[in-house]
């Protein structure tokens, strides 16, 4: 068995399937890109008390841009909103999603512009809904080669698309990092998330890309879908005993959560991800969490991408 096998976990990583909207913003320069981003993005780490779950599947640079990468020739960013598909209120919790994220967040950053990325049959028609901010002096226009709505506002005019197309996605996707320390554990997740960022068509979501507080269905409390991993936190080890699941020596544990297009692109972003972080010294080993198909049904097995 070589080392990588050893390394990593005969398990899988348990995801879930998603509805998800996907767009691409634009703007003058990258430090206003970088902006519009991280407001769209803001407070969408987990679907455990977050609206949604949003991240950034594609940097767009100037010379990619210029290129033709981009409808307006400027730099952008390709978003991706997911919502759980067991919500019976899916589309319409989706549409609200994009609707206050990108008035809120896009119309109101200087220079941004905002396009759909996915050509579907059903859509929503967030670019009317958005244009009434306009006040009756909104108007339709194609630019850009693109249909959509110009909205007079004090900083100019404001683009966006007419619609937005939505498709199912996966959510889910996870790996987990047990360190000798928090700084092994910290440096191996680092990694895995940028390669993972990396792979097309994918998300990762919390700050960094790597969550600290990897969380388990359920709780002891009514009031709550989900609580901390007792069992894999290592501060709980010797006051659990045998039911601690934390090996030896394992002082902190870090994870990755991935959220993309379909199993294929997490599939591929996992793998990409634990090679990246494979050699991290101090790393002991790489698992991922699952809970026995209870959660969702597009399983991700860690030792078929070796």
């Amino acid at each position: 068995m070589s080392q990588l096998h050893e390394l990593v976990e005969d398990t899988y990583a348990e995801g879930f399937r998603s509805i998800y909207g996907e767009i691409l913003v634009t703007a003058r320069d990258r430090k206003w890109l970088d902006h519009c981003v991280h407001a769209v993005t803001g407070h969408a780490s987990s679907t455990i008390l977050c609206d949604c779950e949003a991240g950034v599947a594609e940097w767009i640079d100037s010379a990619e841009a210029a290129e033709g990468a981009t409808p307006d020739g400027r730099v952008g960013a390709v978003i991706q909103f997911h919502v759980p598909r067991f919500r019976k209120d899916r589309r319409e919790h989706l549409e609200r999603v994009m609707l206050a994220r990108i008035s809120q967040n896009v119309l109101t950053c200087p220079t941004a512009r905002c396009f759909n990325r996915l050509d579907t049959e059903d859509f929503f028609k967030l670019g009317r809904k958005i244009a009434f901010f306009g006040d009756r002096h909104q108007f339709r226009d194609t630019r850009y080669q693109t249909a959509g709505w110009v909205i007079p506002i004090l900083g100019g005019e404001f683009f966006l698309s007419r619609r937005y197309g939505f498709r199912d996605g996966v959510m889910g996707g996870n790996l987990w990092f047990l360190g000798a320390s928090e700084d092994a554990a910290l440096e191996a997740a680092e990694k895995a998330a940028i390669a993972a960022e990396a792979t097309p068509h994918v998300i990762t979501t919390f700050p960094g890309g790597v969550a600290a507080s990897g969380s388990k269905a359920g709780s002891s409390y009514d009031f709550t879908i989900a609580s901390t991993y007792a069992e894999f936190c290592p501060t709980l080890r010797e006051q659990l005993g045998e039911q601690s699941k934390v090996p030896e020596g394992c002082q902190s544990i870090m994870e990755i959560i991935i959220n993309g297009r379909d199993l294929e692109s997490l599939q591929q972003a996992t793998k990409h991800a634990i090679h990246a972080a494979a050699k991290t010294e101090g790393l002991m080993r790489i698992s991922a969490g699952n809970y026995g198909g209870r959660l969702g049904k597009s399983f991700i097995h860690l030792h078929e991408l070796l």
